[in-house]
């Protein structure tokens, strides 16, 4: 009998375990998979309804393929650029032009311009898309073509070379990702745990739990209801490594205390889930909601994050509450081998560490340390306006030195800084005339001319569906704020032109308008994501006064980290400005998963509280919570800082945010800040519910 009821016990814990051990041998694969349907054309992600949008579909009208350009620059060692030079410039393009995955037609219109002051070269040959491995390729070797010139040092720039260098940045970089963030948590988890298996059970955990997003991802991308880029999926791999570990020290620590309490595993596990289960939901629900309000924007880029991230987190907490209870169980006490739970050796250590005297001190002087974090958080947060997101200049884009980027600085040095990568305006046929006029004589744009026949200045202007094409130089660099400011005097120049319905695109358009959206964006998803996560606080706490302070927190400790980031970023490394979305996605990140902790802090003051009182409840809480939260985030921002791995200055910045901004959180807001004013209001702070004792 006694057998019979301990294999009932038994037989569904081995079935989880068995079931995530099969799931995670065939979804494994996935994770290095996913680089099979992920695209880093940036075009993919442009904005929809924008004007440069549409110029970006209509332009392909005039193209037999779908093409990017890639720009050729040669200068010259020493002097002018000699004769022969560029005679020899001109063979090299010729036999550029026939590499593999250079348009058909680039021989006959592609030519060597040189530059007014006599120094330098340029060409322009326009590389298929749609194979971005055979794009690449093609960049490589044009770059080692051009490099046969004597005398000169040879260049390769424009778009096509900075889709090149985006692909050397991801390349292989999932690997090399996941295994930085692995190694970062186990060493974390053997750090501050001091056990063996556990830190290897939470890895196993995320790891499931990764496996099955990316495979989930990888059927939905493969059928084009998601799109994936390098950068979703980089911050796909570290949302949910972060995440899994997040709620697996959630409840391991909370298994550990039942446990300690004499209880027997099977016993001490429910009782660790029922009083967890709730606060590891909520949580997750804060941040996958958080990330699907990104669904409402107009940035293509932004919805994909939205779904790939929920589906990460919903996957995290789907394995930290299946698989690692399951795995807890069978383990028991050896999970936290070489110690014991409710050893006295560790009662002590408990009893005498550090988070009982930080509960102790905001429980003598609560309101001295909420006046003093606030202040502190406000002054960094006055800061935050000096953070530009108005995008990244193209020699920001990489953390390291790229060729595209070298290139670029050497043809604005000797040409038009905008040359090969002008405003595109398509406009009525028969209004070419006065839309060229206007255009040249816009301020910031150097000239224009209409696409024709047999090349630049050659032939007849052609003709797609009673459409023109006219390219227009700017002055300034094409990633410039001097060349975005040109894009409205542009298109209020054509607009202007009577019947000749044109409109302006090409990437430096296709910036400006991403930066419009991503403004529209903040306005619109900031606000949604606040309500959500203000319903969820009302609905776990009960409460209307305690979920408004806590979003109210968390939002000042992101201008804070906003403040942070831009005396770091601007001053100590010289950055000059950002992607236009790092904002959104700071915020969306930093209080969402700002919240988290604050669930799980006061979920558990809530509890203690019903026992014990708001007074007693704020002081057990904080104790109790106080080390497996602080574990938790310094996990978290750890995994985050590991996509520094990725030589992106987005990446960079994100990587920052976050990992500062967790740490912040965890180590003010939530251990000082938040406790010190519910200490400070008392029962008060969960009005209206006036059931609560003081």
């Amino acid at each position: 009998m006694e057998a019979t009821r301990r294999w009932r016990r038994l037989a569904p814990v081995l079935l989880v375990v068995v079931v995530w051990l099969l799931a995670g041998g065939f979804f494994g694969p996935y994770a290095g998979k996913l680089t099979e349907v992920a695209t880093n054309d940036q075009a993919s992600f442009l904005p929809e309804s924008a004007e440069s949008t549409k110029v970006n579909e209509l332009q392909r009208q005039f193209q037999r393929d779908e093409t990017v350009p890639a720009i050729v620059v040669w200068v010259a060692r020493e002097g002018e650029v000699t004769p022969q030079q560029r005679e020899a410039a001109g063979a090299a393009l010729a036999e550029a032009a026939r590499t593999p995955g250079v348009a058909e037609d680039a021989s006959g219109t592609a030519r060597v311009i040189p530059s007014r002051d006599g120094r330098a070269l340029s060409a322009v040959l326009p590389l298929e898309t749609g194979d971005e491995e055979r794009t690449d390729g093609a960049v490589t070797t044009i770059r080692d073509t051009a490099g046969e010139v004597e005398g000169t040092r040879a260049y390769v720039t424009g778009p096509a070379a900075t889709q090149a260098d985006l692909s050397d940045a991801f390349a292989g970089i999932d690997g090399i990702l996941l295994l930085v963030a692995l190694c970062v948590v186990l060493l974390i988890l053997l750090v501050v745990y001091r056990s063996v298996l556990l830190p290897l059970v939470v890895i196993v955990t995320a790891v499931f739990a990764l496996a099955l997003a990316c495979a989930v991802v990888y059927a939905l991308a493969e059928r084009d209801v998601v799109s994936v880029d390098g950068q979703v999926q980089g911050i796909l791999f570290i949302l949910v490594i972060g995440a899994a570990t997040d709620y697996a020290l959630l409840l391991t620590a909370r298994f550990r205390e039942e446990l300690a309490l004499g209880h027997e595993k099977y016993a001490a596990m429910r009782t660790a889930l029922r009083q967890t289960a709730g606060a590891v939901v909520a949580s997750g629900l804060t941040v996958a909601f958080g990330l699907l309000a990104l669904m409402v924007s107009d940035l293509s880029n932004n919805r994909a994050l939205g779904p790939v991230g929920a589906i990460g987190v919903v996957c995290a907490m789907a394995a930290a509450l299946t698989f690692l209870p399951a795995v807890l169980v069978l383990l028991g006490n050896a999970a936290y081998w070489p110690t014991r739970p409710g050893s006295a050796r560790q009662k002590a250590r408990q009893e005498n560490g550090p988070w009982h005297r930080v509960a102790d001190l905001v429980d003598r002087r609560p309101r001295r340390i909420w006046t003093t974090a606030l202040i502190g958080l406000a002054a960094c947060a006055a800061f935050s306006p000096l953070l530009s997101a108005k995008g990244t200049p193209l020699d920001e884009i990489f953390v390291n030195d790229a060729p595209s980027v070298t290139g670029q600085q050497a043809l604005a040095e000797h040409f038009p800084a905008g040359s090969g990568n002008p405003a595109v305006i398509i406009a009525d046929a028969g209004r070419t005339e006065e839309v060229t006029r206007a255009a040249a004589a816009t301020e910031g744009v150097s000239r224009a001319v209409p696409v024709t026949t047999g090349g630049p200045g050659r032939g007849e202007p052609v003709v797609v569906d009673g459409k023109v094409r006219i390219d227009a130089t700017l002055e300034a660099a094409a990633d410039s704020d001097a060349a975005k400011e040109t894009v409205p005097r542009l298109r209020e120049a054509v607009h202007a032109v009577p019947g000749a319905d044109a409109l302006v695109g090409g990437y430096t358009a296709q910036q400006y308008d991403t930066q419009a959206t991503a403004s529209r964006d903040r306005a619109l998803i900031v606000p949604v994501v606040l309500a959500i996560i203000l319903l969820i606080l009302v609905l776990l706490l009960r409460g209307l006064l305690l979920p408004v302070l806590l979003v109210l927190t968390v939002g000042l400790n992101y201008l804070a980290t906003l403040g942070v980031t831009a005396l770091v970023f601007r001053y100590g490394f010289g950055f000059t400005g950002t992607d236009a979305s790092v904002p959104l996605y700071g915020f969306v990140f930093l209080v969402a998963l700002g919240v988290d902790y604050n669930i799980f802090l006061m979920t558990r003051v809530r509890e203690e509280s019903l026992r014990h009182g708001t007074r007693e409840g704020i002081r057990t809480g904080l104790a109790a919570t106080g080390g497996v939260i602080t574990s938790a985030g310094v996990v978290l921002a750890a995994t985050f800082a590991a996509l520094t791995v990725i030589p992106l200055a987005f990446m960079a910045f994100i990587a920052f945010i976050v990992a500062f901004g967790v740490l912040l959180d965890t180590l003010v807001v939530r251990s000082l800040l938040v406790p010190a004013l519910a200490r400070d209001l008392g029962a008060r702070v969960w009005w209206p519910n006036r059931s609560m004792r003081p």
